[in-house]
């Protein structure tokens, strides 16, 4: 994949719209999740992001879903093709039972699918949930495996040589947005 930061980029969610994107994702929780035990994991980094602020939405509206935390480092089958020999290791922190319970995980972009199997795999070392089910800002489509969202704030037509990155205060600093960014086509002599 090209470096983002050498590609042109198009603004795709502004900051008002990532804003409305958790409140839909939000609602959309409130209505099928009502009267159900349910907590939220939300994958390192930005998923993390995306669980907390769906849940202070919620909380405004009187409902608390507690978040925890998940560092998939560990278990992703792409090291090779990430630039770098080992993972950075974040902590892990589900500070609740899992078992018979249902469990959103949050993730800012779906892409492949890869780093939801990951998830997977790790969430099973912390319990037996009754249901787990997916939430994201943005699909991006180009599955490579079958993993498909519950839970949709946008979905964006790519090209699979894309990169869609999100930008949030609490990670990056600065202004928030999505960006979907294409690379730059170098002309050939």
């Amino acid at each position: 994949m090209s470096d983002p930061a050498d590609s042109l980029q198009e603004v795709i969610l502004s900051p008002e719209e990532i804003s409305a994107g958790v409140r839909e994702l939000a609602r959309q929780i409130a209505y099928r999740c009502a009267g159900d035990e349910v907590a939220f994991i939300g994958i390192y980094t930005r998923g993390v992001t995306l669980a907390r602020r769906v849940a202070q939405a919620l909380k405004e509206q009187g409902l608390h879903y507690p978040v925890g935390t998940l560092d998939i480092s560990l278990y992703r089958d792409d090291f090779d093709n990430r630039g770098s020999d080992l993972p950075t290791l974040e902590s892990s922190d589900v500070p609740f039972a899992l078992d018979g319970i249902r469990v959103i995980l949050f993730d800012e972009v779906i892409f492949t699918g890869r780093t939801i199997r990951a998830a997977l795999d790790g969430l099973m070392d912390y319990g037996r949930p009754a249901k787990i089910e997916l939430a994201v800002l943005v699909d991006r489509g180009h599955r490579e495996i079958p993993i498909q969202p519950d839970y949709v704030a946008k979905r964006v037509g790519t090209t699979r040589d894309q990169y869609v990155k999100v930008r949030f205060r609490e990670d990056d600093g600065g202004e928030e947005g999505v960006f979907l960014a294409t690379p730059r086509k170098i002309p050939t002599a």
